[in-house]
């Protein structure tokens, strides 16, 4: 029997707490000494209840000194949720474009998507002086808006049809791209998230690939 042939799509995915397992400035901040600061911003962020730029903002002002040879190990602190694997390894076997859209930071993303063949990503860079961190970042900041507009504009860079786009997060800053996506995922969420978005998975991250499946069958079932 020949194999089911599948659309085209674009998947894209937040990185912390769903893409990987950690929230990587929580990992920098280890090296700074304010971890329980940040991840007390970082949780209340998650939840909605704080504007995620002022809060990205609040917590990368504590790693101000911190040196940039500590991302080394932040990179090898990271670990890829279960499932991350199969699910781009599926995703790519399928024909579909997977990209990275995260409110963390690029000197970290950047390796973690190219471990798994994944050339797109957005992410926020931190600014850095004489080998140490300023506690600051450069260029726009890649907030809830922000990560919606990525959506779009890969969709239509790839002349993917905003119905064949996947989205998957896990906070608050993630609800406009999963609204926005043909298909939207809350993965391991935030009850915000949950709420609101029109699926959820709170298991691997290659479940994601039955929500899917079990969309199209939907939508491709005749009419009655």
């Amino acid at each position: 029997m020949p194999e089911t042939a599948h659309r085209r799509r674009l998947l894209v995915m937040d990185v912390d707490s769903t893409f990987i397992e950690q929230e990587v400035i929580e990992l920098i901040a280890d090296h700074a000494g304010t971890r329980e600061q940040v991840a007390a911003v970082t949780e209340r962020a998650m939840r909605g209840e704080l504007d995620f730029a002022a809060s990205l903002r609040e917590r990368v002002a504590t790693l101000e000194g911190v040196p940039v040879s500590a991302l080394d190990d932040v990179r090898a602190s990271a670990t890829h949720t279960p499932g991350a694997r199969e699910l781009v390894a599926e995703a790519h076997r399928r024909g579909w474009v997977v990209a990275l859209v995260s409110g963390g930071f690029a000197e970290v993303v950047e390796p973690l998507a190219r471990a798994l063949d994944i050339d797109l990503f957005r992410a926020n860079r931190l600014e850095v002086s004489g080998d140490r961190l300023t506690g600051r970042t450069v260029g726009p900041v890649v907030d809830r808006a922000a990560k919606e507009r990525a959506l779009r504009e890969l969709a239509a860079e790839l002349d993917v049809p905003m119905a064949d786009t996947i989205a998957v997060g896990d906070g608050a800053n993630d609800l406009d791209m999963i609204g926005a996506a043909g298909i939207g995922i809350a993965f391991r969420a935030k009850p915000v998230v949950k709420e609101q978005a029109p699926y959820a998975v709170d298991g691997r991250l290659d479940e994601v690939l039955a929500v899917v499946d079990a969309a199209d069958a939907r939508t491709d079932a005749p009419s009655t």
